[in-house]
């Protein structure tokens, strides 16, 4: 491997015939290239999915009530109902492995009607009657204020937080918000605190959402202990998918609904999205994998085929090494040297390239902007290194063959050859 004379050879067998040695090399630097290309675009459709979802709570269902489509206890088919806060209590009590149930109410949304007002100014905003752990169910960040927290539930306090989007609609710039009053449906809100969400999925209509403490919605709106939807978290190292059918279980016995009645609860399994988008990406990076490798392996056969040709052209001279008394092993080492060499160096241009070309790609996303599903296309540093593992067996394989027809020429023969 220190020889200096080896590599002295080996460079002097590749610059022989340059233009056989860069057409050999760009099979091998096309397939990295193309490699990393695929990974790099796969990744980048991932980091746009994954910004989708945002810091959502992953693990979670969302369930709400719809019509019983089944008679059942003396009780009507088509039968409208509504959640109540005491089943949120029982789901607590008799479901496991549960880390957030969150009742819900909502006015606004579905192109209703202006529901807010503040002075002359007007809007249609989504108002939300929730608990505090809404905000580690659905992540924001606070940007002035707070949120909502226990006292706000325990002693019905009318105050909301407000997004920036409501802000835009119903206040001046650079006037203050906190301190002042909103009404909802003529019900005034004091305003306590102002958010952005963090997902980018929503962009403006998702800061247009104002959230007032659950107890206050109820008695404001006459809700009653009605709960219109629950957001429903299971704790880490557990499924939400294994616990649902259970939740609604639970859910369809309070209630009175015919536990065959699969359409009078509705609920959205997002950890059971969010697996399938997790397995699509798997797939797409053995796809990836599967198709830079093929493509490398057409590179490889080329670079076998090359070798072949050198030994063939170097026959005579390796019959003298023979008859000289160098040991098969030591010629079989320089011509694997050779293809090894020839591989990594062509490997590692298309590594450059790839990487060049990835980072063109990234200054063009920074100069127009955010682009729909596609941020950020990158390959890491495991990519790179997996790269290398596969070049050094690439090489390893494209030397294999040619080293095995070179030790199997017989010195006598080799010295005959023209």
């Amino acid at each position: 491997m220190f020889n200096r004379d080896r590599w002295k050879e080996i460079l002097e067998v590749l610059s022989s015939n340059v233009f056989r040695t860069l057409a050999t090399s760009f099979g091998v630097g096309w397939g990295i290239f193309i490699l990393i290309i695929l990974l790099a675009a796969g990744k980048g459709l991932e980091n746009g999915i994954r910004a989708d979802f945002g810091d959502i709570a992953t693990n979670t269902m969302f369930m709400w009530s719809r019509n019983t489509t089944i008679s059942y206890k003396g009780l009507p088919k088509g039968r409208r109902f509504s959640f109540k806060l005491e089943d949120v209590q029982a789901i607590n009590d008799k479901v496991p492995n549960l880390r957030f149930i969150s009742p819900r109410n909502q006015l606004g949304g579905f192109g209703s009607g202006n529901n807010v007002v503040r002075g002359l100014k007007t809007g249609a905003f989504n108002v939300y009657g929730d608990y505090p752990e809404i905000i580690r169910q659905e992540p924001m960040t606070i940007t002035s204020g707070r949120f909502v927290n226990q006292n706000d539930i325990e002693y019905k306090r009318k105050i909301a937080i407000i997004g920036d989007g409501v802000q835009n609609e119903l206040y001046d710039q650079g006037e203050t918000v906190i301190g002042t009053y909103i009404k909802i449906q003529g019900v005034n809100f004091m305003v306590v605190g102002t958010y952005q969400k963090k997902d980018s999925g929503g962009g403006e209509e998702g800061q247009k959402e104002i959230y007032v403490p659950f107890t206050a919605f109820s008695q404001a709106f006459n809700m009653g202990n009605d709960v219109g939807w629950m957001a429903i978290t299971a704790n880490d190292g557990s499924s939400i998918s294994e616990l649902k059918e259970k939740i609604v279980g639970v859910v369809k016995e309070n209630r009175k609904i015919h536990p065959d009645d699969k359409r009078a609860v509705g609920y959205f399994d997002l950890y059971e999205q969010f697996n399938r988008v997790e397995s699509l990406f798997g797939a797409l990076r053995w796809v990836a994998y599967f198709v830079g490798v093929l493509v490398l392996l057409s590179g490889i056969i080329g670079v076998s085929n090359i070798m072949l040709i050198v030994i063939k052209e170097r026959t005579k001279e390796i019959g003298i090494r023979r008859a000289l008394g160098e040991a098969p092993w030591s010629i079989k080492k320089q011509i694997l040297m050779e293809s090894i060499f020839l591989t990594i160096i062509s490997g590692m241009i298309g590594i450059i390239f790839g990487a060049a070309f990835i980072y063109g790609v990234n200054a063009v996303l920074d100069s127009v902007g955010p682009v729909d599903m596609f941020i950020n296309p990158s390959v890491s540093l495991g990519v790179v290194v997996s790269a290398l593992v596969i070049l050094i067996f690439s090489g390893l394989l494209a030397g294999f063959i040619p080293a095995q027809s070179a030790i199997k020429i017989r010195p006598i023969e080799a010295l005959r050859t023209e």
